[in-house]
């Protein structure tokens, strides 16, 4: 099954664009790059800041943030962190409003 906007909190992160829209720690807004690694609160991301030269890991906590991700085909969907906490493995699980 591919990757919708309909679909992305219950399908895998790892390798899609994100952008850091909105976070109570103001240091990690307007972070972008890619998703390397997921646990039950953090979304690791390989990128960097506008104005920054070279990429860096950085942890992002899920529950405080809301991410856009960018999905293969283009289209970009706004999600709030707080639908992404918990194991990848066991999100596809959970039943959503609005997903």
């Amino acid at each position: 099954m591919s990757i919708t906007a309909n679909n992305i909190v219950r399908h895998e992160l790892c390798g899609l664009s994100v952008e850091v829209v909105k976070s109570t720690d103001k240091s990690l807004e307007k972070l972008r790059g890619k998703v390397i690694d997921e646990s039950y609160n953090i979304l690791k991301i390989e990128g960097k800041k506008r104005g920054e030269k070279r990429p860096k890991e950085k942890s992002i906590p899920k529950r405080n943030s809301i991410f856009i991700f960018t999905l293969p085909n283009g289209v970009k969907v706004e999600v709030d962190g707080r639908l992404l906490v918990g194991r990848p493995e066991d999100r596809i699980k959970k039943k959503f409003e609005r997903w």
